[in-house]
């Protein structure tokens, strides 16, 4: 599958979607559609469709966005350093869509790796496990475990 930044998905955006992924937003904690979400299934960027994380990955940080230990993918997903509103920290950006997607922190679960990815609900498409083959995220089974 062939991930990609067009115009037309661009366009599709919610004014919300847009302004976090194109403008470098944040939601307001605790309001994202994908803070409490359970279900088992990969997240997507919603600009590009590139795979960026599992179900099987995410974790209740506490933080008030969904919280990842790590990518699908690490390869479509850019860390940059970010020194805007006088902090220091790693911006998470998409590869090929080039949303803004939250920021990583050192501070996730030492016993799966450390890393807490926090993401912005508005920068992802959830996909379903079920729906994944026939969607083409077959190849990404393997990381999503049955529940």
């Amino acid at each position: 599958m062939a991930y990609a930044k067009t115009e037309e998905a661009v366009r599709r955006l919610t004014s919300e979607q847009y302004r976090v992924t194109q403008k470098r937003g944040t939601e307001r904690p605790g309001t994202g559609e994908y803070n409490d979400h359970e279900e088992t299934g990969i997240y997507v960027d919603i600009v590009s469709g590139e795979p960026l994380f599992a179900s099987s990955d995410k974790f209740d940080s506490g933080c008030g966005w969904p919280s990842f230990t790590r990518p699908v993918v690490p390869a479509y997903v850019n860390e940059l350093r970010d020194t805007e509103h006088g902090m220091i920290r790693t911006e998470v950006r998409s590869t090929f869509g080039d949303s803004h997607l939250g920021h990583v922190f050192s501070d996730g679960p030492s016993d799966r790796g450390g890393l807490r990815y926090c993401i912005n609900s508005a920068s992802l498409r959830f996909v379903k496990r079920e729906d994944m083959e026939a969607e083409g995220y077959g190849a990404y089974l393997d990381q999503v475990e049955e529940q």
